[in-house]
């Protein structure tokens, strides 16, 4: 038996609460969605696949995303709810498997995956512990995979304050708090406006700036949606796109999940993203703008 999932806060919160209910010890497989997609990531009978894409292989499911409504039998949970660490709590609390002591954890992780954050928790996450644990996971290559599986061990037996002290996680939140700043410069520079879309292109910058993705809305608060644009890799054969409904003016009417998984990707109603082949790329691009373009309010 293993847990298959994602290196994301929700994802590590899944890890957390499947081990303690189903007492696994096994490696976690950490594997992004598009894997799971294309059909790259090993899923082998006995997985428990978590805040991922359906995969028929597994053995047990959970998941929330809009995009993966399943269509077909399956075992576990699926549930259009703030996040997939949710659907397993509820799974397992119902069969007397996992108790209250992780209340507290999912209900931040709600905040945190489904975006429900405020300004201030926005511009100071060092003043929200959760928030601020959250960013520090990275999950562009597999480089991180014993900080992720660090954070399930922490997560699982200690309180947030303790995590916090812990040196590596200390020194990973400083780190991020310089980051964001930085982050902010790099918006300013590389987003234009296009109606009362953001379009951010990070396709011309080695390394690709990463920071606060909830930045873009304080930054360029006229906007009901972002896009940013990036490479996947040094030798620019796929584009990234990902896509958000702008967290604090909730006026965007396009839902993002089923928009990009006409292309290949996925997400919920309000954030996705999906990976475009470079020869086609930008034609793609430029018809998912004009549809959230089409489809933001007129002011």
């Amino acid at each position: 038996m293993r847990i298959v999932t994602r290196p994301d806060f929700d994802g590590i919160v899944c890890a957390v609460l499947l081990r303690e209910a189903l007492h696994i010890d096994t490696d976690i497989y950490w594997v992004e969605p598009n894997e799971v997609q294309k059909k790259e990531a090993d899923i082998k009978a006995g997985d428990i696949l978590a805040n991922l894409p359906h995969d028929p292989r597994c053995s047990l499911w959970f998941d929330h995303h809009v995009s993966n409504t399943p269509d077909q039998v399956f075992e576990g949970a699926h549930e259009i709810v703030p996040s997939a660490a949710g659907v397993v709590h509820k799974y397992y609390k119902a069969s007397g498997q996992l108790d209250n002591r992780f209340d507290d954890l999912v209900f931040h992780t709600d905040i945190i995956d489904s975006a429900s954050l405020t300004r201030d928790q926005v511009l100071h996450p060092e003043v929200y512990p959760h928030i601020l644990l959250s960013m520090t996971i990275k999950n562009r290559d597999n480089t991180d995979t014993a900080y992720w599986n660090h954070l399930v061990g922490m997560l699982r037996t200690r309180d947030i304050a303790a995590i916090m002290a812990d040196p590596t996680v200390k020194s990973r939140c400083e780190a991020v708090i310089q980051e964001n700043t930085v982050y902010a410069c790099y918006l300013k520079d590389h987003t234009r406006i296009q109606g009362r879309i953001s379009i951010t292109d990070f396709r011309g910058l080695d390394p690709v700036p990463s920071g606060n993705r909830f930045l873009t809305y304080c930054l360029f608060p006229e906007t009901v949606a972002s896009v940013k644009l990036r490479y996947t890799e040094p030798e620019k054969t796929h584009v990234l796109v990902s896509i958000g409904h702008s967290i604090f003016n909730r006026n965007c009417r396009v839902n993002v999940g089923n928009l990009l998984a006409r292309y290949g990707g996925g997400g919920h109603a309000g954030a996705g993203g999906c990976t475009l082949k470079m020869e086609d790329a930008q034609q793609k691009i430029d018809e998912i703008i004009q549809v959230l373009e089409v489809n933001a309010p007129v002011v």
